[in-house]
């Protein structure tokens, strides 16, 4: 018996590489974490779209959205690591919600997720109503220092991108601005166009619709390069020496993905990003391409994390 043990224990072992590298073997599920119509949503789609002649298999998106982006990870993070389930993963997941007091995660990001690649950046943008008398980054913290508090801003909830973007700002301008949560994005980007807020920090695909059609006015840059799509827009920099805002999105798959399975999907993502259509489709929307692999994922997520762990400490930021 001990011998048949032995010997069926030798065959399993010798049988896992040989199914990893058969994959893929069905659908694939690209998990993302939003309702559609967002950033992730439109990413998840890009990639779905591009990875499925790759990978010769169905690339379906499938949205769980709830608690942040959780309950998606949390999903991909109890799947089987065959590669066949991944996360759209955000920047907040890998670099807030591990260290943000009072976020109770039912995983641990990085024993239960694989990093696999990163893969895009959106830049945060600065934008007000269009009758707002703010219309430069300087005239905004000149107001802000005559009435400390008595300017308002949204986010989409406390403790996202969008309020550590702007408890950054506050904090590298020395000014006070109060802050407004909303119940996401949507809602925070209504109350920026009626001007019943005063401004917002956030994606710049996010607001792409209401700057072209006039309901928002975008004042300021978030990175040190020019936008691709507004070459005249100033950066936030110019004015707050140091201040760049990356938001940026990778993919990731289960805990304890076998090796065969991680290189076949980052072979998958750097051929999409020798796509010129994808690359094309990225800067249409306001994104720029990061796929790299894991490595350089790795790297994002140590940086980020301990930039936005000052971020969180030194506002006193708590999920609750």
């Amino acid at each position: 018996m001990r011998r048949l043990l032995i010997a069926a224990a030798l065959a399993l072992l010798v049988a896992m590489p040989a199914r990893a590298q058969d994959f893929p073997a069905k659908d694939i599920r690209f998990v993302c974490g939003f309702a559609p119509g967002g950033t992730c949503d439109l990413l998840s789609r890009f990639m779905a779209e591009h990875l499925a002649p790759i990978l010769g298999q169905r690339v379906v998106v499938e949205n769980r959205t709830g608690a942040s982006g959780n309950i998606a990870a949390d999903m991909v993070a109890k799947s089987p690591p065959d590669g066949h389930t991944v996360l759209l993963a955000t920047m907040a997941l890998y670099t807030v919600m591990p260290q943000m007091p009072g976020m109770n995660l039912p995983f641990d990001v990085d024993r239960d997720l694989t990093p696999i690649s990163n893969l895009a950046n959106i830049t945060n943008v600065l934008v007000v109503s269009p009758q707002s008398p703010i219309r430069a980054v300087p005239q905004l913290i000149e107001m802000a220092r005559a009435r400390p508090g008595g300017l308002t801003y949204a986010s989409a909830g406390n403790g996202g991108s969008q309020h550590l973007a702007a408890e950054m700002f506050k904090r590298m301008a020395g000014i006070d601005l109060l802050h407004v949560p909303y119940r996401g994005g949507a809602p925070a980007i209504v109350d920026i166009t009626a001007g019943r807020t005063d401004m917002m920090f956030g994606n710049l695909p996010e607001f792409l619709g209401q700057i072209r059609g006039g309901g928002l006015r975008v004042i300021a840059y978030g990175a040190p390069d020019p936008s691709p799509l507004f070459p005249d827009l100033p950066p936030i920099s110019a004015t707050v020496p140091g201040f760049v805002v990356p938001n940026w999105f990778g993919v990731a798959g289960p805990g304890n993905m076998p090796r065969p399975v991680l290189d076949r999907w980052v072979a998958a993502v750097r051929q999409v990003n020798g796509d010129p259509v994808f690359q094309q489709r990225l800067r249409e929307n306001g994104m720029t391409s990061l796929i790299q692999g894991p490595d350089a994922f790795g790297a994002d997520i140590a940086r980020e994390r301990g930039r936005w762990g000052e971020v969180i400490r030194g506002a006193n930021i708590r999920a609750d």
